[in-house]
Order: C-alpha cells, then structure tokens, then sequence
C-alpha cells in the first residue's frame, strides 16, 4: 500500500514527443521531475495486491497552513455525502494561512432535505474534519446550480 507519482520508465505508441516549439518545457514537465521516468502528472495508490487507482492530479494542490492537500481528495469526501451531486474545491490567497479554500457543491435535489445551507455547510465541514483534517475543512461553502466544465466535461 503506497501512494506516490505515477511515472512511466518506457515509452509507449502515441506519447507526446514534444510541445510545440517549447521543447525545453516539454523535458522540463515531464522528464527532469524523475530522471528517466516520463511524469505523468497524475497522483496513484498501488494497493498490496498490485492494483493502482489514480487519485488526481498533482498540480491541483492547495498549500494550507504548510499542508499540501489535493482539491480531488476533498472532493471525494463531500462527493460521499448524500445531499451532494458534485463539488469543486478551488484554492485563494489567505493572509494568515497563505492559501484557503472554498467549496462549491451542487445538490442532489433542490428540496434535499437537510434544513438551511448553512446546516449542510457545516455538516459538510465536520465530514471533510473527520475523514481528513481539521486544517482540511474549507472557509467558504456556497451551493451553486451549476459548476463550470472543461471541454472535455
């Protein structure tokens, strides 16, 4: 059981080269992070019987308080909750703790059942509390209709 960066040590068909004109970024991304392993950028678990499990990507770190946490793994926790459909955890400066964090949740339903938001705001943060950390648990929870998507979705 052990969880680390998922680096690959051969090549494979299809695999990027190079970026366009910026070569030296391209070996600085993916290829000087862990000499002679190609860095994938994804963040894995290997379990004890062999089986990986990607768990995120690395580059969405938040940094609290000296503590690294990954937006993906709050986003799992709240993500459990049977009020929430999806979430999105972005970080933003904070004058103390030099980042903070604020959680968007979509609900399963309008009428959800849970009383007012700010009794499921922080149901959600003592849930985050507990599965992870206290430091982990987000300054700001709002309810939104809608979270913003990626081409790709």
């Amino acid at each position: 059981d052990v969880s680390g960066a998922l680096c690959i040590s051969q090549a494979w068909p299809g695999m990027a080269r190079t970026i366009y004109n910026d070569h030296k970024r391209f070996l600085k991304t993916y290829l000087t992070s862990y000499p002679g392993f190609f860095f994938t950028g994804d963040g894995v678990y290997r379990t004890s019987e062999g089986y990986y499990q990607l768990t995120g990507r690395l580059d969405d770190i938040i940094s609290i308080s000296g503590h690294r946490l990954g937006t993906a793994e709050v986003e799992n926790v709240v993500n459990h909750h049977v009020a929430v459909a999806e979430s999105a955890v972005i970080g933003y400066p904070h004058e103390i703790k030099g980042e903070g964090k604020m959680l968007s949740f979509l609900p399963q339903d309008i009428s959800w059942g849970y009383g007012t938001v700010e009794t499921l705001a922080a149901e959600l943060q003592e849930l985050i509390s507990k599965k992870i950390a206290k430091y982990a648990a987000p300054d700001y929870v709002q309810v939104t209709h809608r979270l913003p998507k990626t081409r790709s979705g």
